[in-house]
């Protein structure tokens, strides 16, 4: 497997060794040795899974208490996957990064804990699967406003999302509790 870092470093790029035949392919989607090679340490407790449709973006969540480093992969359809750095403390507070992830591709992205998370669907619908490092807590979860203007994340959508009453209702970053 192939890891690379992105405009913040702890999050990572994975490009997993796909082998394949006219029968169909085979990789690693989690190999816990491996990714201690690459520097990924986790503990994982809970698998998500979701679909959604075209249009529809989740996002940006994180959690203050129970916070959850996570391993996301899609497969089925495209996102554009990304992360807020929302640690006060880091070099890269406040700045985002946005990859694209797709059944195809079969590449993930680590997610450490201390960023936000959201994603986009670009594809007619995705189902997006993902590791993660703590049980999820809703008493504890948050919600950054998908298009704070102090953010500026440049989203590939033709028009207006689809998103939960809790997602329209996130915060600006100003207004948010974050990771010291």
């Amino acid at each position: 497997m192939k890891v690379a870092p992105t405009r913040l470093p702890e999050v990572l790029l994975i490009e997993p060794t796909v082998f394949g035949d006219a029968r169909g392919f085979f990789f690693e989607s989690w190999n816990e040795r491996e990714f201690e090679r690459a520097g990924i340490r986790a503990r994982f407790v809970q698998d998500n899974h979701s679909r959604s449709a075209k249009g529809v973006l989740r996002g940006l969540h994180y959690q203050l208490r129970q916070p959850q480093g996570k391993l996301i992969r899609v497969t089925q359809g495209e996102i554009f996957d990304v992360t807020v750095d929302i640690r006060r403390g880091s070099a890269t507070f406040a700045r985002w990064e946005g990859v694209h992830l797709s059944a195809q591709s079969k590449n993930m992205l680590w997610i450490p804990i201390g960023f936000a998370h959201g994603f986009c669907v670009l594809s007619e619908f995705a189902e997006v699967q993902y590791k993660a490092t703590d049980f999820y807590a809703p008493e504890h979860e948050r919600c950054i406003l998908w298009n704070d203007p102090r953010l500026g994340i440049d989203w590939p959508l033709p028009g207006k999302p689809v998103l939960s009453t809790k997602d329209a209702a996130g915060v600006r970053l100003q207004d948010a509790e974050v990771f010291p």
